[in-house]
């Protein structure tokens, strides 16, 4: 049982495992710096995030780094570039068509030419004063900065990749797994008591991840659609007893877009518990929503404060309200408030 020094025995958390929950940095302190930079992860580190989150595609040449998406032009000042002028595109992602630049079509040394910019300017205005100035980051670089925290300061962060449209990336040659693999194991982190999660959207990689690795997995699922290399399944049906229970086989936990942990009403306010969290965990299956964030345009109008959709409202009481439900874990943009939140 858990034990406080002074004030005798505490109350267990209703997580899984009676532990207190994670906070995983989304994307870094995504809500403080540009996403998915090496500035961003180092201040979610900083601000006491339990897990940094990179979102993993590759380079032409086979590196993996951190962007929300393999297309950057939301995300980079590549259309600014002439000498990348003839490399815009239009392709089809996951049965989607999207027109712009993408990883896929530049080495990491072209890559290493750009800089990150604000992807939600209009509502993280004081981030745009960044654009310009920080790199895009390999998977390596994150690992060495985890790495560099912990020899200076004695603790260890975890780290919680999630593979972007990997059935794309292997059909065109590029598949996740073996470089992710590698990387993780020289920095430390291969087993299951490890801080470290891999998460996908997919199905079909974590099940061959399941098979060569002990590293804790996590199935993401969605409000809406399917996994993209199984067309003919639903997240809806995957919430299921018998879905949750074929997760499980291969998974240690679900990452749920967070209304599906607690449904909002039909006016925006937050309401009732779902039970997704209690029907998880009697799966086996920790329970990781996504994504808290302090400004008005993602919060439930419970705890949204006046002013417009970038005024910041009552994010740490929204968080409470899951707390509550049992979840294991969640993912933050706004890592200070998450916290706090997290270790009342």
């Amino acid at each position: 049982m858990q034990s406080r020094a002074n004030d005798g025995p505490v109350k267990p958390m209703p997580t899984l495992t009676g532990e207190p929950p994670i906070v995983i940095a989304h994307r870094g302190a995504s809500g403080n710096v540009i996403e998915h930079t090496l500035e961003a992860y180092q201040r979610g580190i900083d601000l006491g995030a339990d897990f940094i989150e990179p979102d993993l595609v590759l380079t032409k040449d086979g590196v993996l780094v951190a962007r929300h998406e393999n297309e950057i032009s939301e995300t980079t000042n590549v259309a600014d570039k002439p000498e990348f002028a003839d490399r815009k595109t239009t392709k089809s992602i996951d049965g989607t068509d999207y027109s712009g630049w993408f990883t896929e079509d530049f080495t990491l040394a072209e890559l290493k030419t750009l800089r990150a910019k604000e992807r939600l300017p209009e509502l993280r205005a004081a981030n745009t004063g960044h654009d310009g100035q920080f790199e895009i980051p390999t998977f390596e670089e994150v690992l060495q900065l985890i790495k560099a925290h912990e020899e200076k300061t004695g603790k260890r962060v975890g780290v919680y990749p999630e593979t972007k449209h990997p059935s794309y990336f292997a059909s065109i040659g590029l598949p996740h797994e073996k470089p992710m693999l590698e990387l993780l194991g020289k920095y430390g982190f291969s087993g299951a008591d490890d801080p470290v999660f891999i998460q996908s959207f997919e199905v079909g990689n974590l099940r061959a991840i399941d098979k060569i690795t002990d590293i804790r997995l996590v199935q993401l699922v969605s409000e809406r659609g399917g996994p993209a290399d199984m067309p003919d399944l639903d997240y809806a049906d995957m919430l299921t007893a018998d879905g949750l229970a074929e997760i499980a086989s291969y998974a240690d936990g679900i990452g749920p877009a967070k209304d599906l942990v607690i449904a909002r009403s039909l006016l925006g306010y937050l309401g009732e518990p779902t039970g997704l969290v209690a029907a998880a965990h009697r799966a086996g299956l920790v329970v990781h929503p996504w994504t808290f964030r302090a400004e008005n345009a993602f919060l439930p109008k419970d705890f949204q404060s006046d002013g417009s959709d970038s005024t910041v409202g009552d994010m740490k009481a929204e968080i409470e309200a899951f707390l509550a439900t049992g979840i294991d874990g969640f993912f933050s943009d706004n890592p200070r408030e998450a916290v706090s939140a997290a270790r009342q």
